[in-house]
């Protein structure tokens, strides 16, 4: 592709992006009223957010894998489409039933676009591009959740099933914007060659394998962290709802720059391995300070570093996997996604139980599990690009 072509593509694909996660996070503040005039539980709002990720770990290699066969525009299209129907659904649904399929559509939207977004991106950019393209990519996810909930909260306050219909009107123009605009990468061998390779022998391919181990037991650490962190903070710090949201707003503020400016510089000078080394070690040694913090500001500071290492890790890992997948882009975004998935299901169940038992527990085993991946990643052997 041509510079000026291959701008315009990434434009629209991260546009596309942009919008799912604007429209997830419209619907965040108004989930708290839309539960208590559906009469829901707790165990079924847990139960719901489970069947997206459910949906989206099963989803994932499969989309991952169709997008390497079939293209990286048709899951995206098809993907938007799902999209604003799961959010059209829930924003009509008046029965649990309704709400649950819902949420596994919405999961297998996410697998859907995501992986594919990835491929397409790693497929019109060079190995020098990619770290600021993955960065972007990051910074598209990370200011749909920042902007999305201010959003959401105005639409709130005039119907609270708003928020969805907007959502699936985003999903809706996004449909158009890629069927229209989108045009298919070019991709380095023909889908005949990509078929002859497995899933499994992508999973267990010498330079994807660690960092596939690492994913896995570092998804723990980060959804374990993040799914309990207001409630950790109101028990332990007193911390109020504005409190709260300063603290998350302003991080996720602090990350989106990092990731828009500095990722790519960072990665350039230390490498994505570097980087998540760093992020670990970082990550570990504020949440075990984050404990033993006394004051409010204390904890603002660890909180600030914790979630900049976090959302720092997720594009370095990316960026390090799309370096060595070949032409399996789809498949290895696709597993990528349903590792992660498995923490954001047992992440917050480990988390909730420890909590039960004791409010410093979960960070404890956090602090662990970052540790432990920090470990890990000394060990972590980096193959030349390009392995396949």
């Amino acid at each position: 592709m041509k510079t000026k072509e291959t701008k315009r593509m990434l434009l629209i694909v991260i546009s596309n992006l942009f919008m799912v996660f604007l429209g997830i996070g419209l619907v965040i503040p108004v989930m708290p009223t839309f539960m208590h005039q559906m009469s829901l539980s707790g165990q079924t709002m847990g139960y719901l957010v489970a069947a997206y990720a459910m949906a989206q770990l099963v989803f994932s290699p499969i989309a991952g894998r169709l997008s390497d066969l079939f293209g990286r525009k048709r899951m995206i299209v098809i993907g938007m489409v799902i999209f604003a129907l799961s959010e059209f659904i829930f924003g009509i649904g008046h029965v649990v039933s309704l709400l649950y399929l819902s949420r596994i559509l919405g999961g297998l939207s996410a697998a859907l676009i995501f992986p594919s977004v990835m491929a397409f991106v790693a497929d019109i950019t060079t190995l020098e591009e990619r770290p600021k393209a993955m960065g972007w990519v990051s910074g598209a996810v990370s200011g749909g959740f920042i902007i999305g909930p201010g959003i959401g909260g105005f639409l709130g306050d005039i119907s609270t099933r708003l928020p969805f219909y907007v959502a699936a009107i985003l999903g809706l123009v996004g449909f158009i914007f890629a069927f229209i605009f989108l045009k298919e990468p070019e991709h380095e061998e023909a889908s005949e060659e990509v078929a002859k390779t497995s899933l499994k022998e992508v999973i267990l391919t010498p330079a994807l394998t660690f960092p596939f181990l690492i994913i896995l037991i570092n998804a723990f650490g980060l959804a374990a962290f993040e799914s309990i962190y207001s409630i950790y903070v109101d028990l332990n710090f007193g911390f109020s709802v504005k409190d709260i949201a300063v603290v998350i707003t302003a991080s996720g503020v602090f990350a989106l720059i990092a990731q828009l400016i500095f990722f790519d510089p960072i990665v350039r000078k230390i490498g994505e391995v570097g980087l998540i080394r760093l992020c670990l070690l970082a990550s570990s040694v504020f949440v075990l300070a984050m404990i033993f913090a006394q004051g409010y500001w204390s904890v603002l500071i660890c909180t600030f570093v914790i979630f900049l290492a976090f959302d720092l890790i997720r594009p370095a890992i990316t960026t390090f996997l799309s370096k060595h997948a070949g032409s399996n882009q789809g498949s290895v975004s696709g597993i990528n996604s349903a590792l992660t998935s498995v923490g954001n299901i047992v992440g917050p169940i480990l988390s909730g139980t420890l909590l039960d038992m004791n409010t410093h527990y979960p960070y404890y085993v956090v602090v662990v599990i970052l540790a432990i991946s920090f470990v890990l990643t000394l060990m972590w052997k980096v193959a030349p690009t390009k392995t396949y």
